[in-house]
């Protein structure tokens, strides 16, 4: 059923394309986070097991509200690693065994890549719709990647 809250058809169409790539992203990180703290070892094993799960946890919330949206306007939420990783800009990361340097690094450029894809959707957005309620939800999730994004830093200087 189509959303009728006021905006254009196409500028629905244009959020919903900007939220199902970041539902992609959101995904393939909340899989690879969750590989890492399962998979975690060395000096700070349990402080990155617990770091890793706050991550996740976060990733699992976005990823629904983000879903939720994508349904509050109209679209359908994809729902399958396929999926994900064809609508995604980062990668799945697939070794066997990752250092705890691989780990952090990789998690870092994939949340900064996650907020470039970001700033450029809000960007586009407020450029080209009126959707102020999905720019200003959008703004939210990056203050959580760039949180993220500190705490990773901190560990990879």
């Amino acid at each position: 059923m189509e959303a009728k809250i006021g905006l254009p058809k196409k500028d629905l169409t244009k959020s919903i394309d900007d939220l199902t790539v970041l539902l992609a992203n959101e995904m393939i990180l909340y899989v690879k986070t969750r590989k890492f703290h399962w998979n975690i070892s060395g000096n700070s094993f349990m402080e990155l097991h617990k770091l890793f799960e706050q991550h996740y946890n976060s990733l699992a919330k976005t990823a629904d509200e983000v879903a939720e949206r994508i349904s509050a306007l109209g679209g359908n939420a994809i729902g399958s690693m396929k999926n994900f990783l064809k609508h995604g800009e980062i990668e799945e990361n697939t070794k066997d065994s990752n250092t705890q340097k691989q780990m952090l690094d990789e998690l870092l450029e994939d949340h900064q890549k996650t907020m470039v894809q970001i700033r450029k959707a809000i960007d586009e957005i407020g450029d080209k719709s009126n959707d102020v309620v999905t720019e200003d939800f959008l703004t939210g999730i990056l203050k959580m990647h760039e949180n993220i994004s500190w705490q990773l830093r901190k560990y990879t200087n």
